[in-house]
């Protein structure tokens, strides 16, 4: 007896470990993520119960002291249950073949109706999430039917289930009592009459079924927080970036206005660069973007501003070739040049200097936008990045881009100007892209 239980281990321990090698493939997880699958997906989940639970079974016929790794009727309700009728119908047939040359000539319509029966099972289920919460444990299985009574419906398909699988397994030891050789069964293969031996093939036949949709589940929960962690961090960015566009076409437009009474020609070029720069921000829909735009994009607004103050303002670069091709997050630069007008020169009578400055060092780019305008006093440098448009949404669009992994600095002194320096690993236009 106790050679049959560590037996019936293995077979669970072989099952457990199919199911965790399984979900490392990327295909399979795709199609196990789905609920509504087309012919070929479906054809394509039957071809990967088959070949897994099909090499079982053949290893099986051909080495005969390897019981525990049969586990081609699971495989088929499993198919069923996961795929539908067809892939459990398609999945029994193959499952069955390397059975068939042994001359157990019953497992191939066992196999396929149990395939059929999984399918017919999961068309029973309201929620197709219902398979899924299916439970191991039968004991909780019922608690939820009579402590959730609103969940009946689920709670009687879980009930539907657990006797499916056991069914399937009376199937099969009925045929192999009555057709000796004919299919194949533990219990029968070991002759021994014993109602604790009975009952263990039976827990482990639900548990071989139960184990793999845990498994797999765990996967596809794993990748649904993957995927709203995705979902969140982009809107979190779609919502940051919709703060800087209104932002910089409240204050050109205020710029246009102020121009359209003293100079209607200068006001009417003004519209048009903004046209220009706005046909490109609806245009642009990915968070990254090769510098050399983004310098582009910022020689368009400060021609817009330089209408404005004239030769007040004076605009310099510094940028080494080699960074031109690297990728920045979309509308990083814009903010701090627009305080850069707005707070640091538009307030110095004699105007001044915006100057960009971009290298590439030790493998990450290294930015600098920096004026010689009135500054930052100290109180207020100490909060500034918690206030305000401009530099606190882009630290916050760093922080969900890169996570730890970049530096800002803001350095200033009154009457001197004020220089943001900001290190960010390095990408590639040609390497990556983001969208």
């Amino acid at each position: 007896m106790e050679r049959h239980l560590i037996t019936l281990l293995v077979k669970l321990g072989v099952v457990a470990s199919l199911a965790s090698f399984l979900v490392r493939f990327p295909a399979l997880r795709v199609l196990l993520m789905r609920e509504v699958r087309t012919l070929n997906q479906r054809f394509k989940l039957a071809m990967w119960f088959s070949g897994v639970f099909g090499a079982g079974v053949g290893i099986r016929v051909i080495i005969r002291s390897y019981e525990a790794v049969d586990l081609g009727l699971e495989g088929s309700l499993l198919a069923g249950v996961l795929g539908g009728y067809a892939t459990g119908l398609v999945s029994g047939i193959l499952i069955s073949i390397p059975a068939m040359f042994n001359h157990e000539y019953l497992s191939m319509p066992v196999f396929a109706g149990i395939g059929v029966m999984g399918g017919l099972l999961r068309d029973c289920a309201v929620d197709k999430e219902d398979v899924w919460r299916f439970s191991p444990f039968f004991d909780l299985n019922l608690y939820r039917a009579i402590r959730y009574v609103k969940n009946l419906p689920r709670s009687l398909f879980h009930v539907f289930f657990f006797a499916a699988i056991l069914f399937a397994e009376f199937l099969r030891q009925t045929l192999g009592d009555i057709f000796p050789g004919k299919i194949f069964s533990l219990e029968d293969t070991w002759h021994v009459p014993d109602l604790p031996i009975a009952l263990a093939v039976y827990a482990t036949t639900f548990f071989a079924v139960t184990l793999p949709l845990k498994v797999w589940n765990n996967a596809r929960n794993e990748i649904k927080l993957e995927e709203q962690e995705r979902l969140l961090m982009q809107a979190r960015l779609d919502a940051l970036t919709s703060q800087i566009n209104p932002h910089f076409l409240f204050n050109t437009l205020n710029s246009v206005s102020s121009l359209i009474r003293t100079n209607p020609p200068q006001a009417r070029e003004v519209v048009h660069q903004l046209s220009r720069i706005l046909r490109r921000l609806l245009r642009k829909h990915e968070n990254l973007t090769a510098l050399r735009d983004e310098l582009d994009f910022i020689a368009d607004y400060l021609s817009i501003e330089l209408v404005r103050f004239g030769e007040k303002l004076q605009y310099e670069r510094d940028v080494a070739p080699e960074t031109l091709d690297m990728l920045v997050p979309s509308m990083l630069l814009q903010p701090l040049v627009e305080n850069c007008v707005k707070h640091g020169l538009s307030g110095k009578m004699e105007g001044g200097t915006i100057r960009i400055e971009a290298r590439r060092v030790d493998g990450r780019l290294h930015l600098i936008v920096q004026d010689d305008g009135v500054g930052i006093p100290e109180p207020q440098l100490a909060t500034l990045l918690d206030r305000g448009i401009g530099v606190s949404n882009v630290s916050e669009r760093l922080k969900v881009i890169y996570g730890g992994d970049f530096r800002m600095y803001i350095d200033s002194h009154v009457g001197r100007g004020t220089r943001i320096a900001i290190e960010v690993p390095e990408l590639q236009t040609t390497l990556a892209a983001v969208s």
